[in-house]
């Protein structure tokens, strides 16, 4: 066992920030803090907006099916199966977003939205979080509404197969393991 002086589980105060990097998806910020012990240092840190994921459960004829979507990804230049979703909009709340991506990215409306979490995606250097969504009843009211820069295809996948190969591509997506276990956490307890 490691002894400590018992302020490692204090918050930190934040002396000054200074914008770094201003960017249409992050701002980065270099902060001056001050520990409960008085120790002082310069941190980077992301602020990027809030994000919501959805994923949409289907009783299909052929079994349980989430419904997802193949897109390209720039960051790993690999094209990633996820679940449905995006940026949290200013003045919008994470269910609101949650539904909207779903209907813009799939063209379908959940009967029923569900919390199953929230996480924070790298807390060590980022200051949002990812909310995660639990959706049912779903039907079909359009076609995808996309945006601008968006190319992406819907598609229904069993949940044994995203079960199992979760954590390989093309679902290699770590955002999309953690709402895989948040849902998968919520429907337990049903």
């Amino acid at each position: 066992m490691v002894a400590g002086d018992g302020s490692g589980g204090k918050k930190w105060r934040v002396l000054s920030r200074r914008e770094v990097l201003v960017t249409p998806i992050f701002t980065v910020t270099e902060r001056e803090n001050e520990g409960p012990d008085g120790k002082r240092g310069r941190f980077t840190v992301l602020e990027a907006p809030e994000w919501a994921t959805v994923v949409p459960l289907v009783e299909a004829p052929e079994g349980p099916a989430f419904l997802m979507v193949r897109q390209y990804r720039h960051g790993s230049d690999e094209v990633c199966v996820e679940f449905p979703g995006g940026v949290v909009e200013k003045g919008e709340a994470p269910e609101a977003a949650a539904a909207r991506e779903l209907f813009e990215e799939t063209g379908c409306r959940a009967g029923r939205i569900e919390l199953a979490g929230t996480v924070s995606p790298n807390p060590a250097i980022m200051s949002n979080h990812f909310h995660v969504f639990l959706a049912t009843g779903l039907s079909t009211s359009s076609g995808q509404t996309l945006d601008e820069h968006e190319i992406l295809d819907a598609f229904l996948v069993p949940v044994s197969e995203v079960e199992a190969k979760m954590g390989e591509r093309p679902y290699d997506h770590a955002l999309m393991s953690t709402a895989l276990f948040l849902a998968e956490r919520l429907l337990s307890k049903r």
